[in-house]
């Protein structure tokens, strides 16, 4: 199971992409293997990282920044947003 599997389980981030107009399926974590990868300490439950989502809706692209929150141990993970930034198509 990856992070935007995790993700979309809550409802709070499926508000989220809603309110950007982001299809789920154009919806990109960037760099999610290496968080992946990421070995968690033998003591260690919850981990955070940064992390930069990529979207696209009709306007152009959504890109969502903030902290990772997750536990894989639990299959939770949960998206605090902290800036977003809009690149609009160029046509």
């Amino acid at each position: 199971m990856n992070f935007k599997e995790l993700l979309l389980r809550g409802q709070s981030f499926v508000a989220l992409l809603n309110q950007f107009r982001i299809d789920v399926n154009d919806l990109v974590i960037k760099d999610e293997d290496a968080l992946f990868n990421h070995e968690m300490g033998k003591n260690t439950e919850v981990a955070k990282e940064s992390v930069w989502i990529e979207g696209k809706n009709n306007d152009g692209l959504i890109n969502l920044f903030g902290t990772l929150h997750y536990n894989l141990l639990n299959k939770l993970a949960v998206f605090e947003m902290q800036g977003y930034e809009k690149v609009p198509v160029i046509h």
